[in-house]
């Protein structure tokens, strides 16, 4: 089938060059002449693993194009998929829609024949409606059905969550939208994907609800492990011991300095102002983005304690930068309120990331850039492990001692066992295990 992908970003990309691997003609469209243009050179502008080698391989085999104009891919396709940004709203949260109606817009203008459009961006209740009436507004005449498809991708494993993905949201009731849907996602089939077709606000509130409830757990088990390090018990067990329950499951249950990225903190916003809209409070969504803020904030003052709470003029070492390993994604990484926070009291911050550091100094422009763990630590006071790089698991312990000033290790992603880490010498404090 023929497909036109409007948006070049996370979702677009690996979307639109997951469907050109199922055997799909796809055509990615972006406005930003300079990005089409490196992707014309196999230049990836976002850092995903094997995303390169799979956009290389469907262009060379003719199935996956670029374009900066939509007219002919548009008018030329089965299902157009609209993939572009919904930021956070300056001022109130709510979900930025701008890119998505003007999209919508353009798209009715180029429509040819019978045609599916699929909001495939993150959208709140309804925008299904609007979109379908902007395209009846600027194109009466257009034979269309517009309906939801949300993405579940997690950035780092997003082509394995594309090709094997625990459900398939398909939000329309017209059956026409179906088939092609069904159609474009067929060859999954063997994969035994479950298709799930559902009303087009279903679809959408489905989104929603299910990074707000990912959200909720990682929160939940973020507290946990408060109150495991006061009572002396060990939040790794306790997260695995209710995570046998097979009704809660163990993933997202593993502590740390807080949840970050491009989705849960821009989705759980989003939806306490879309049922706030509607006169209905979730409270406890809104409390997860209270907790989760403030723990954020809380990690500066545990790298304080580390160092008895004298930290001016001291420097510390940061391992990773991005909000989660395997992306070079920024976004309300937790590691910039740790690294401002330092910086207000004082301290001095060396940091590495295997990947993130260009796109870090947009955000943390006055520290300092190391090209590797070891150089980073070099004459630092205190170490401070933020994300969990697979290269940050299995690091010299006898080199990481010898360079540094104090062996101060304070381990926000419990990478290391406490008894690995006092046999060699090294303060180290792990979250919700206690301290050695």
């Amino acid at each position: 089938m023929k497909i036109a992908m409007i948006g070049t970003g996370y979702v677009g990309l690996v979307s639109g060059a997951c469907f050109a691997d199922f055997g799909h003609q796809v055509t990615c469209v972006d406005k930003d002449e300079a990005k089409i243009d490196a992707l014309r050179r196999g230049e990836i502008p976002i850092f995903e693993p094997g995303l390169d080698a799979l956009v290389a391989s469907n262009v060379k085999a003719g199935r996956l194009d670029f374009a900066t104009e939509l007219t002919t891919a548009v008018g030329e396709a089965d299902a157009v998929f609209i993939a572009v940004g919904t930021p956070s709203r300056r001022g109130d949260g709510h979900a930025d829609l701008s890119y998505v109606h003007a999209a919508a817009r353009e798209i009715a203008g180029a429509l040819k024949g019978f045609t599916v459009v699929v909001t495939k961006s993150t959208v709140p209740v309804g925008t299904g409606d609007e979109v379908e009436l902007l395209i009846r507004e600027a194109n009466p005449s257009a034979d269309v059905v517009v309906a939801s498809n949300p993405e579940f991708l997690r950035e780092g494993a997003a082509i394995r969550d594309f090709k094997f993905p625990d459900r398939i949201v398909v939000g329309t009731d017209d059956e026409r939208g179906r088939k092609v849907l069904g159609e474009i996602y067929r060859p999954l089939s063997l994969n035994a994907a479950p298709l799930m077709y559902t009303a087009r606000r279903t679809a959408e509130l489905i989104k929603y609800a299910a990074n707000a409830f990912l959200a909720t757990k990682i929160t939940f088990i973020n507290e946990i492990a408060d109150l495991a390090e006061k009572v002396g018990a060990d939040v790794q067990e306790v997260a695995r011991g209710i995570g046998m329950d097979n009704r809660i499951g163990p993933k997202f249950l593993h502590a740390g300095p807080g949840f970050g990225g491009s989705c849960f903190p821009k989705d759980t916003r989003a939806l306490v102002k879309i049922a706030l809209d509607h006169d209905v409070p979730l409270r406890i969504v809104e409390a997860v983005l209270a907790v989760n803020d403030n723990r954020k904030r809380a990690m500066a003052r545990k790298v304080s304690h580390a160092l008895g709470g004298h930290i001016r003029g001291k420097t510390v070492a940061v391992l990773g930068l991005t909000f989660k390993p395997d992306t070079d994604d920024m976004r309300e990484a937790p590691s910039i309120p740790l690294v401002t926070g330092l910086l207000d009291m004082g301290a001095k911050v060396r940091a590495f990331d295997p990947v993130g550091m260009e796109q870090a100094r947009a955000e943390l422009p006055d520290i300092t850039y190391c090209d590797d763990a070891y150089a980073c630590v070099e004459g630092a006071d205190a170490l401070v492990i933020v994300t969990e790089w697979v290269q940050f698991r299995a690091l010299d312990l006898g080199r990481l001692k010898a360079a540094m000033k104090q062996p101060v290790v304070i381990d926000l992603r419990n990478i290391y066992r406490p008894e690995q880490m006092a046999a060699h010498g090294f303060v180290y404090e792990s979250v919700g295990r206690g301290t050695s």
